[in-house]
């Protein structure tokens, strides 16, 4: 029934037709024109009805649609000429065959519908009733529908053309019949007589009579196929240039040019891509030479799992010089096949299964485009189509070529910041501490993770052994990204280190450090180099002997403390200026840290983030790090999956983790030393008995001379109160004599004759290092004996 007049139908001869030729259903109508019930006609051949051998006009394999006449048996044995039109309902199925009974009758120039068709048509129209019947059309429009006038008056919409456009035609022509007010409609059909469907503006507007009186409507049909595509071709220009290169990416973005392709564009696409040269060099400049050698970085499909595909993502093809990918690439321009010199399947014989895939997905149409940026050939896209009946045009070369180009700048520049990444990424690890040093003070772990896809940034840590058994630890963070960045990390890191070795305290260190900066970022604005250079920094000292930690920082989060018998914290420091300021102060500030506290050392990427503040964060980071404090590893891990998202942290993170451990009082003695030179010899015979209660007798001669160098150097230059502290290690025995005076020795070269200058020499000979370091009260001069070899 129709949707707008369900009682109307006996105006219009209807049968159905299955594909056996059978007749599944008889009208009204039907019977008015030839006089048989349904019940009499359902259920038998369509040819019964037919008064010679003539075969009923069903559409062709490739046909929607086929009109004829057609001599009729009527029930009373007339025979009737009678025209027919027949639509196949569905693809390999019905056919509905119908005739029009009524509106035949030719109308008259005086007719009030003609008049106003002949009045306000511009253009291609038709005018339907009140009844949404064809009543009339011009010869535009007849040419458009492919059928004379005369044959299909009195028909609706639905019923002349596409089942499915027709009827959403006649709900549009309803709605102005019923309100009066006309409205444009966008339609995608084919016109009479042609294979390729164009794009339709329908402007449907009421008729009116002189007394204002609705007595049908007007439908003006305007091709505006060309401004169609026109504005499709702008569209996906504009597409690509949003969707196409949101990542530095290379994968991803050649997946982006696939993604607006389809179904835009062709059916399938994929993005073939050279291999990069080795050592980080450039692509040639020229085309390349058969066999071309490409590797999958992305396609797809408008079917699901893309099931056209033959070769898979990140899988490599080697494709000769009769191959639409090789041929376009050495020719150095897109390329469309089917053309004017062979077929598609002519071109894929190279390749069976392409070939079976030709066949079994129909495709029928497919063109090749090199993928350029910068003179240099980086790889080719392939687009094929086997949905979209039409064959690629002269419109869509161009449009493929312009979003090519576009991508091809994006996937260069993906690949040059791929290549600076990966530069960057191994000068950074090459220059961070491979593993953490093994020390008495301190239980370490650490975590390096560069940004997921940003440039790889000036993130380090390192842990430094000092003496007298104690350890720095550093976290800093260079300011920007990149391979400039990683250069500046290493600098500091070596000038850490450096200044660590002379046993500088933190504020004094991040001083120097500061000025350092500042003239690095002096250097880089004299080279014109855009951004200055920049850092934060947090520097800790651990004492195991006194369990005291003194932290200083520069701009840098404060650390966490997590002591063995409460909740973590945040450490109260003063935050201090950022370096390459300059001119500034820093201040350091001091913990007692209980054997087993755990210090948490970290960067800012690892509580930024666009989902959540920093204060959640680092909640998130204090529950993580107490519930698997137990082990530092397990503990590094556990923070890092509770604060960084699962596509990777949007920033450079540096994580250091240390427990800390503490000496037993047993292994520390202390005596304070008259400045007199006469008691140097019960020193030694204490430093004896001391070392004997140790179990360190094999080592008692080099302590006994090293101890007694160091003293009598304290009494004859230092000044009191003088004392001597042996620390006892695993691996070392450390000696150090400390006196109140800030003047610092230096090793010199004794002349043959002099009688003195060759104490410090001995202390050099007979230990594994030796050094000084200045105290509140004056200086400390220290030497580490191994044990290792005593043993």
């Amino acid at each position: 029934m129709s949707p707008v007049h369900p009682l109307d139908e006996a105006a219009t001869a209807r049968a159905v037709i299955d594909g056996n030729g059978t007749l599944i259903h008889w009208s009204e109508g039907a019977r008015r024109l030839l006089g048989y019930p349904s019940e009499e006609v359902e259920g038998r051949p369509a040819a019964d009805l037919l008064a010679s051998s003539d075969t009923v006009p069903l559409p062709g394999a490739g046909d929607d649609r086929r009109s004829g006449v057609l001599g009729l048996r009527h029930r009373d044995g007339r025979v009737l000429s009678v025209w027919l039109l027949a639509h196949r309902l569905e693809k390999g199925g019905d056919w509905l065959v119908l005739t029009p009974l009524e509106g035949r009758e030719p109308r008259t120039p005086e007719d009030p519908l003609v008049r106003a068709l002949l009045a306000q048509a511009p253009c291609a129209m038709a005018v339907y009733d009140e009844r949404l019947r064809l009543y009339g059309l011009n010869d535009a429009m007849s040419e458009v529908i492919g059928l004379p006038e005369d044959r299909i008056r009195g028909l609706r919409v639905s019923e002349i053309g596409a089942r499915q456009t027709g009827e959403r035609l006649e709900r549009e022509m309803a709605e102005v019949l019923a309100s009066g007010r006309g409205r444009d409609v966008e339609t995608y059909a084919r016109a009479g007589g042609e294979n390729r469907a164009h794009h339709w503006l329908a402007r449907i507007a009421p008729l009116t009579d002189t007394h204002g009186r609705v007595i049908g409507v007007c439908v003006a049909a305007h091709d505006f196929t060309e401004q169609y595509r026109a504005r499709e071709r702008l569209q996906l220009v504009n597409e690509a240039s949003v969707r196409i290169g949101t990542t530095l990416d290379v994968t991803l973005t050649a997946q982006e040019l696939a993604d607006v392709c389809v179904p835009a564009l062709a059916d399938f696409v994929s993005v073939d891509l050279l291999d990069p040269p080795e050592n980080g060099g450039e692509y040639r400049v020229g085309p390349p030479t058969a066999p071309v050698t490409l590797r999958r970085a992305a396609h797809r499909s408008v079917n699901a799992g893309d099931p056209e595909a033959v070769v898979r993502p990140g899988d490599a093809a080697v494709y000769p010089a009769s191959s639409p990918q090789a041929d376009s690439l050495i020719a150095d321009r897109p390329l469309v096949a089917p053309n004017g010199t062979g077929t598609l399947e002519e071109w894929l014989s190279w390749d069976g299964p392409r070939g079976r895939h030709v066949r079994e997905y129909g495709v029928h149409a497919t063109m090749s485009v090199p993928v350029r940026a910068r003179g240099r050939t980086l790889g080719v896209v392939v687009l094929s189509r086997f949905r979209r009946p039409d064959p690629f045009t002269a419109d869509d070369v161009l449009l493929a070529e312009e979003v090519t180009a576009r991508a091809a700048v994006c996937i260069d520049n993906a690949r040059r910041f791929s290549r600076e990444r990966q530069t960057a990424l191994a000068l950074q690890r090459s220059l961070l501490p491979q593993t953490l040093p093994r020390t008495a003070a301190l239980e370490a772990a650490s975590r390096y993770l560069p940004a997921a896809r940003a440039g790889v940034g000036g993130d380090w840590f390192d842990v430094i052994p000092l003496s007298g058994m104690r350890v720095a630890m550093v976290v800093g963070d260079v300011i920007g990204s990149g391979v400039q960045a990683s250069a500046t990390m290493g600098r500091l890191r070596t000038a850490v280190r450096t200044l660590a070795d002379i046993d500088l305290a933190p504020d004094e260190l991040l001083t120097h450090l500061d000025d350092l900066v500042v003239r690095l970022s002096a250097e880089a604005g004299a080279e014109g180099t855009a951004a200055e250079v920049g850092a934060t920094c947090v520097y800790a000292v651990y004492d195991p002997v006194s369990r005291r930690c003194t932290l200083a920082g520069a701009g840098h989060p404060p650390p966490l403390v997590l002591p063995p018998d409460g909740p973590p914290r945040q450490v109260d420091m003063p935050p201090g200026p950022a370096l390459g300021v300059g001119g500034l102060p820093f201040e350091s500030v001091e913990l007692d840290l209980p054997e087993g506290t755990v210090l948490a050392l970290y960067t800012d990427g690892l509580l930024e983030s666009r989902e959540r503040d920093v204060d959640t964060g680092l909640r998130l980071f204090c529950r993580a790090l107490e519930e698997s404090s137990r082990h530092l590893e397990e503990a590094a891990h556990a923070i890092l999956r509770a604060l960084l998202p699962a596509g990777g942290a949007p920033d450079d993170v540096a994580l250091l983790l240390a427990r800390t451990q503490g000496l037993a009082a047993s292994d520390v003695a202390t005596w304070d030393i008259p400045a007199d030179p006469a008691l140097v010899a019960p020193i030694r015979k204490q430093v004896s008995g001391q070392l004997e209660v140790w179990g360190l007798t094999a080592a008692t001669f080099t302590a006994e001379l090293v101890v007694s160098e160091l003293v009598t150097n304290a009494i004859r230059y230092g000044e009191p109160p003088i004392r001597l502290r042996l620390i006892h290690g695993s691996e070392t025995l450390i000696c150090e004599v400390s006196d109140s005076s800030p003047t610092a020795p230096h090793l010199r070269r004794a002349k043959t004759f002099d009688e003195g200058g060759r104490g410090l020499l001995l202390v050099a000979q007979l230990t594994q290092r030796w050094g000084s370091r200045h105290t509140p009260e004056g200086k400390t001069i220290w030497a580490e004996l191994t044990l290792l070899d005593e043993e």
